[in-house]
């Protein structure tokens, strides 16, 4: 599995973590996206499954202000779609909130979920803050990456103790 970023370059240069990724050579920048890649939207009708690593050979993050999802989201993406399911964010900004994480946390939550482990570790292990991303998502994402059916979130989430709203 290979990672992808679409930067739109909206926050701050030095806390974007898609461009370290880029950086680092452990995502290639891309200007548009492509049929085969899982692009993470927040707002796709569909959540991220083990699957779906069959049928897709990259993941694509969106890198973007929070601020500006809602508009970003808005564009027509090209590839297959898909939300994750809710996890804590690791970052200082958004610490402990569900579902505000950064273009690394996303992407390696993905790589997690699709069973790319190591992959996952190595994009995290770029941040000093990586590790805490990791350490408050290990089991949910463990078992995220165990599910078949989306049907199975919600309970799972209700084992957890998480409430959310899941549409």
């Amino acid at each position: 599995m290979r990672a992808q970023v679409l930067m739109y370059k909206q926050d701050d240069p030095k806390k974007c973590t898609a461009a370290k990724l880029v950086k680092f050579q452990l995502a290639k920048p891309v200007s548009k996206t492509d049929s085969n890649t899982i692009v993470l939207d927040p707002f796709a009708k569909q959540t991220l499954l083990h699957h779906d690593s069959r049928i897709a050979n990259s993941i694509t993050g969106i890198d973007c202000s929070w601020n500006l999802a809602d508009l970003t989201f808005k564009k027509r993406f090209s590839g297959i779609l898909r939300k994750l399911p809710p996890l804590l964010a690791g970052n200082p900004v958004n610490y402990a909130k569900i579902g505000k994480l950064t273009t690394v946390e996303a992407i390696a939550g993905a790589a997690f979920i699709l069973r790319f482990d190591s992959f996952g570790l190595e994009l995290l292990s770029k941040f000093s803050w990586g590790h805490t991303f990791y350490e408050l998502n290990a089991d949910l994402l463990h078992d995220y990456s165990q599910l078949e059916l989306e049907e199975q979130i919600t309970p799972l989430l209700k084992e957890y103790g998480i409430v959310q709203n899941i549409d």
